[in-house]
């Protein structure tokens, strides 16, 4: 992945262009005051991003809307569900509004 896509964030960035331009995973590991290991990790799981910014599994929905999709479904009220998320009803009745806007906009 390009060191200047967008989808990437400041860190992982910083050690792509750091790499890009010949710097060794030592230098930069002491640049980032963590281990050479670390700079490793993220050139490598910066590589794993979807370049279209969408999902790699293809999943419309994040877990939380999926949950309180779910249990809505099962009859569970908003303010039953509340304490659960350590949210307020409203909170997951907007949740659950544009969880139901995902799915049929696609």
């Amino acid at each position: 992945m390009d060191a200047r896509s967008p989808q990437l964030r400041p860190r992982e960035r910083r050690v792509l262009s750091l790499s890009e331009a010949g710097v060794d995973d030592t230098e930069i590991a002491r640049r980032f005051q963590r281990s050479p290991e670390w700079v490793a990790k993220v050139r490598s799981l910066a590589t794993l991003r979807d370049p279209h910014g969408t999902s790699v599994r293809g999943d419309v929905l994040r877990p939380l809307e999926r949950r309180v999709l779910r249990w809505r479904g099962e009859g569970a009220s908003h303010e039953a569900m509340a304490p659960r998320f350590r949210r307020s009803p409203a909170f997951l009745a907007r949740v659950e509004h544009l969880a139901l806007y995902k799915l049929h906009s696609d």
